[in-house]
């Protein structure tokens, strides 16, 4: 696949991992759909970049159905998903304050976790429709796992297990859309620059930079963006979790 033949949709395309994936993927000569709660920002990102937004809920089947219809009848086509949509809330099993939520960690389940499902399976019925390439491939679905997946902190058992649960997703779902040519990777981001962590002090920030094995710095969104370029456009990758964490291993 061409990166400049691609016709994405991104969810969480307002901020973070997934605009910095939109603005890339836009310079790069791909058609491009924002899938964002946030209506304003995402209207706003759309238009700088020359891309179309549909004001979208992951965790419910209408608004993903409608946000994909859509994007097919703006772009043409889909060809790739980029599931960049999440939360990350911090909660101990048993706190000062009593158990976990319940609630709390249902909701980090269903963004997270059902939500990228729930994308990925409306969108592969969509790519599935596209004319195959000579190899058979017809588009690509992209998961944001986590190193919270293999390794997460104390105060991370939602974030972790909705992480974890992308993981375990994968293989099968790369194996169920053989007969489609669709090919489903992950990447499992490390500690990056998004604005939630830039808010951060920056004592903080510098003690988390520390923590990376090298280079010792926050990732930079935009090598997340290039890397979910290189997943669309090698064809031999598929059923994969790909770490992006400078060899950090969260202790």
């Amino acid at each position: 696949m061409r990166i400049d033949h691609t016709a994405a949709i991104i969810t969480g395309g307002a901020s973070g991992l997934g605009e910095a994936t939109a603005r890339h993927f836009r310079d790069m000569g791909a058609e491009v759909t924002l899938l964002d709660r946030d209506a304003e920002r995402g209207a706003q990102v759309a238009e700088e970049i020359g891309a179309g937004f549909a004001e979208t809920d992951v965790t419910d089947e209408a608004s993903v159905a409608s946000a994909i219809t859509q994007a097919r009848d703006s772009m043409g086509r889909i060809t790739v998903a980029v599931n960049c949509a999440g939360i990350a809330p911090a909660e101990k099993t048993l706190g000062r304050d009593g158990p976990h939520n319940l609630e709390g960690f249902k909701r980090t389940i269903d963004i997270n976790l059902v939500g990228s499902f729930n994308v990925a399976r409306l969108a592969a019925a969509e790519i599935a429709r596209n004319d195959p390439a000579p190899d058979g491939t017809r588009g690509a679905i992209i998961h944001t796992a986590s190193i919270a997946a293999f390794e997460a902190q104390k105060g991370q058992t939602a974030y972790g297990a909705s992480k974890g649960g992308i993981v375990g997703l994968l293989m099968p779902m790369a194996r169920d859309l053989v007969r489609e040519g669709i090919r489903v990777m992950a990447i499992a981001p490390g500690i990056f620059g998004t604005p939630m962590l830039r808010g951060l002090p920056q004592d903080v920030q510098d003690q988390l930079a520390q923590d990376v094995t090298f280079p010792k710095r926050l990732g930079d969104p935009a090598e997340y963006a290039a890397l979910a370029r290189f997943i669309v456009e090698c064809d031999y990758l598929n059923g994969e979790v790909i770490r992006l964490d400078g060899a950090l291993r969260l202790q």
